[in-house]
């Protein structure tokens, strides 16, 4: 590691001992820049996963708000609440439970393993339909 890196190594450490509650050992620390540091890069990886996701099958403003959760700034946490203004039986201040991001969790699943496996199929069958319905009008 380059002498940079250690200095910025060693201040975050140090801001995490004075501030984020406390950490009663260097390792707890060590761990919580660790895991902070963890949820930012997830969190704009599943941003960018979901930007380029949204012209696909595949629900791209589902990850875009999994990565917004997962970022521990405030601008993150007020576009969640502009999201969830406008999303139906999604409280708009307050926690979502675990049992929706469960049941979102597995929708972004299965529609994207829907999307992937059987995208073509139904592309081709929603055009033979719209052929069929030229052909008789």
């Amino acid at each position: 590691m380059g002498r940079w890196t250690d200095v910025v190594r060693d201040a975050a450490i140090e801001a995490e001992l004075e501030t984020a509650g406390h950490p009663e050992t260097l390792d707890e620390a060590r761990h919580n820049v660790a895991m902070r540091l963890a949820r930012i890069v997830g969190g704009f990886a599943l941003i960018a996963l979901g930007i380029v996701a949204l012209p696909l099958p595949i629900p791209g403003w589902l990850i875009i708000l999994v990565g917004l959760e997962l970022l521990p700034y405030v601008w993150a946490e007020r576009t969640i609440r502009r999201i969830r203004r406008h999303a139906p039986g999604v409280p708009e201040e307050g926690h979502i439970p675990a049992r929706t991001w469960a049941v979102m969790g597995v929708l972004v699943v299965a529609l994207s393993t829907f999307g992937i496996l059987f995208g073509a199929d139904v592309r081709d069958w929603v055009t033979g339909l719209a052929d069929a319905d030229r052909a008789l009008g």
